[in-house]
């Protein structure tokens, strides 16, 4: 209860948290709050602007950008959570497993270090270029591609917590290796993970709309956020609505989830508490 307190009292995350909720409702109740179906091709409002009839326009097949865009949210939130699962997964196994068992430690971080090398987002389009535009393989892309940095993270706590006198105590009375990692190392690498897992969420959801910018993501006429801004751009000119709104709707989501972890992580680090209570 002392940490959903510290929670509801600081702003920062108030503020993200209202803003992601709001478009967390969108994308759940998209069939409900759209006004149009999203892909249906209406050639009597081609690239008409926004009005009280289409709040935020049309587009080149006279579909309703605000339909688009509300069905859009709920393919890149879905997106964005399945990787944040994938790579929550993938990278407490890996990190528990590095930080843990001592001889594989080296191992494991070397291959993390390699995948790390290259720049995250250019990795993830080399992926998705190769196994093909499909929102599964935009999935496995990100998944790679985040997992390693994930990895560190929770290597890192484990590295630390496995050292402290509770869990020398754990060993010494012959605790099963099991219990040892889910009781007391893993439930105490929890609150960096998950402030960890909240920025690889809102990166997801940015690195989704580059791929299906660039073609290798979820492929039309499903709309995602993405791919209604890449449908848009050779309109700049003459119906700039239809990139603005998705490229806004990904905005809010991206900033959203930017101060749910600023406040996550203000919470969790003892330090950064501290100086808030002395402050």
């Amino acid at each position: 209860m002392l940490f959903l307190r510290r929670l509801g009292a600081h702003r920062s995350f108030r503020v993200g948290f209202a803003l992601f909720s709001l478009i967390v409702l969108l994308a759940v109740f998209a069939d409900l709050i759209a006004p149009y179906d999203p892909n249906k091709n209406d050639y009597r409002s081609l690239l008409a602007a926004p009005s009280m009839q289409h709040w935020f326009g049309t587009d080149g097949f006279g579909r309703d950008i605000l339909s688009r865009v509300i069905h859009g949210t709920r393919v890149s939130l879905g997106i964005g959570i399945s990787v944040v699962v994938m790579t929550g997964v993938f990278g407490v196994f890996l990190g528990m497993l590095a930080g843990y068992v001592r001889w594989l430690d080296n191992a494991l971080m070397r291959i993390m270090d390699g995948l790390m090398a290259f720049p995250g987002v250019l990795l993830a389009i080399a992926l998705a270029a190769a196994l093909g535009p499909s929102a599964l393989n935009a999935v496995i892309a990100l998944t790679i591609t985040f997992t390693p940095r994930t990895a560190r993270v929770v290597r890192s706590s484990v590295l630390v917590i496995r050292e402290l006198p509770y869990v020398e105590a754990a060993m010494a009375v012959g605790a099963g290796h099991a219990r040892i990692i889910f009781r007391y190392i893993l439930a105490n690498a929890l609150s960096p993970l998950i402030v960890q897992l909240t920025f690889v969420f809102a990166v997801s959801i940015l690195a989704e709309a580059i791929l299906s910018f660039l073609g290798v993501g979820p492929p039309p006429p499903a709309p995602s956020l993405g791919n209604i801004i890449a449908e848009g751009r050779n309109y700049l000119q003459d119906a700039s609505w239809i990139a603005f709104f998705p490229g806004m709707a990904i905005a809010a989501a991206v900033l959203g989830l930017n101060l749910m972890g600023d406040g996550l992580r203000d919470i969790t680090d003892p330090r950064l508490s501290a100086k808030r209570d002395a402050g």
